[in-house]
């Protein structure tokens, strides 16, 4: 898929779904890693993550485009745009947008624990990327003590 058809697709879901013309730029961005679109809020434009479409196919695209349209019509009509606002809510669930969309391999980095701690009273294991300090922190459960296993 091309960004032309791209815009004539986002241009016929809004037109469909919103009832409302798309009148700025869709196209794709090759540089997106963990979203699997944007909506530019000085331009208005919107952005896609071709990854998405070539590993999930034309469903999750339809979805991610509909979520991003959400974020344009509310922004435009000046209305809660973000996640966390109703409106955005109310509008995601009323046109069938995906909340979330599903991760490309190999494209978020999952970083691993780097450090174990247990506390020594009922040997509940904390697993951190970053170091604690022992001497201020107790256990979530009991108020016991901290250890570093490793």
């Amino acid at each position: 898929m091309k960004d032309e058809e791209l815009q004539k697709l986002v241009e016929s879901i809004s037109e469909e779904w919103f009832g409302l013309s798309f009148n700025h730029a869709a196209t794709f961005n090759s540089r997106l890693r963990t979203t699997g679109g944007r909506y530019l809020l000085r331009s208005h434009n919107l952005e896609f993550n071709k990854k998405h479409f070539d590993q999930f196919g034309m469903e999750e695209l339809i979805g991610i485009i509909k979520h991003e349209l959400c974020h344009y019509h509310l922004h435009l009509k000046r209305k809660g745009y973000k996640h966390q606002d109703q409106d955005f809510k109310k509008l995601l669930n009323q046109v069938g947008g995906s909340r979330y969309c599903q991760v490309v391999p190999g494209q978020r980095r999952v970083e691993e624990y780097k450090h174990l701690y247990e506390c020594r009273d009922c040997m509940t294991k904390y697993k951190r990327k970053r170091k604690m300090d022992t001497a201020k922190y107790v256990c979530g459960r009991c108020r016991g003590r901290l250890r570093k296993i490793s």
